[in-house]
């Protein structure tokens, strides 16, 4: 038998890959769904999976829809859909700065939107719409900030990683003299806010988010398209028909808005978009972006620790963002201390 006979042909590489995808999908989507039922049905008020069905498709009582469809629902599809729209933007920042470590809570645009977010809430006492356009517009001041910075993206976008870093420091100084100038009442929320909390969620939110995700999900498509090509360096994807620039700001205007807008209702919540990428490509294996295997991976994440957060410790009930922000360290921990984590 040949060389070329015994290795693998370009099919069956292809099909292999598409198998393992099919499967690391599917087994990220089932742990999401169970975890989305589990969320649905464990509470003050249990319901078993034949109330839930029943409930579900409007057979069950008073007591069980409003559980269901006005306390637990908003709660857990927030969770889904800023987990999804966490593990998008993470996923396109990883992929843009060919590093790990970029995420938006690292990067300073979670601060900078949390910055104008509390800005409207502690200083002028708005909420609602403005306090998310409020957040973006932070968010992409940040944004703007950065790519001026790293206007040369290059050695995995360190310089651009530096400058993240000092503005999410910036940004954590102008959270700390809004809080201290702030009134008690409104501190006290909006701390519990800057930790990350689904507890809150409305189906006017939710439909928010949802109406954004969909909104930016071309342009995340577009980025997932080009973001292959500009891998291969500047003169190649320029060659090919691909601006470098035009996908740089596609990719950051796209996980800007995700990030505002999920910073907007839940708060900043830490790590899901630093985690769920790396998770979603180690699964998928070959060098894959994994964006849409982020998105569901991102989405199982946040939902499962927000259960962890409900009922980890009997009788306390924690914002998301402290059992995110645990995951996070320990993750960010074994990131650092791996094989990759040295070539940072």
């Amino acid at each position: 038998m040949s060389v070329d006979q015994a290795a693998p042909t370009v099919v069956t590489v292809r099909a292999r890959v598409r198998r393992r995808r099919l499967i690391a999908v599917s087994g990220v989507t089932a742990l999401l769904v169970v975890v989305t039922v589990v969320g649905l049905s464990v509470g003050d008020y249990p319901l078993s999976p034949a109330q839930l069905w029943q409930t579900l498709w409007g057979g069950g009582g008073r007591v069980e829809s409003y559980v269901l469809f006005q306390v637990r629902a908003p709660r857990v599809v927030m969770g889904v859909l800023v987990g999804a729209c966490l593990g998008t933007a993470g996923a396109l920042l990883q992929t843009l700065l060919r590093n790990p470590l970029a995420s938006p809570d690292l990067l300073g645009i979670s601060g900078g939107a949390s910055v104008g977010a509390l800005f409207v809430l502690l200083g002028l006492g708005l909420t609602g719409p403005v306090l998310a356009l409020a957040a973006f517009v932070g968010g992409m001041l940040v944004s703007v900030l950065l790519l001026a910075a790293g206007r040369r993206v290059s050695g995995g976008g360190f310089r651009l990683i530096l400058a993240g870093i000092g503005v999410a420091f910036l940004c954590v100084a102008i959270t700390n003299f809004l809080m201290v100038r702030a009134q008690l009442e409104l501190a006290q929320a909006a701390l519990v806010w800057i930790t990350g909390s689904l507890s809150a969620s409305t189906w006017g939110q939710v439909l928010v988010v949802l109406a954004v995700a969909v909104a930016v999900s071309p342009l995340v498509a577009l980025a997932a398209r080009w973001l292959p090509i500009t891998q291969l360096g500047s003169a190649t994807s320029s060659g090919l028909g691909v601006n470098p620039a035009t996908v740089r700001w596609v990719a950051v205007g796209s996980a800007v808005l995700l990030t505002a807008v999920t910073c907007a209702f839940a708060g900043p919540i830490a790590f899901v978009a630093l985690c769920a990428p790396p998770i979603a490509r180690s699964l998928l294996g070959n060098g894959a972006l994994g964006i849409g295997a982020s998105a569901v991976t991102g989405a199982a994440l946040l939902v499962a620790a927000d259960l962890a957060a409900q009922f980890a410790l009997p009788g306390i009930s924690l914002p998301v963002g402290v059992v995110t922000g645990a995951i996070g360290a320990v993750f960010l921990l074994w990131l650092l201390a791996s094989t990759k984590g040295r070539q940072l």
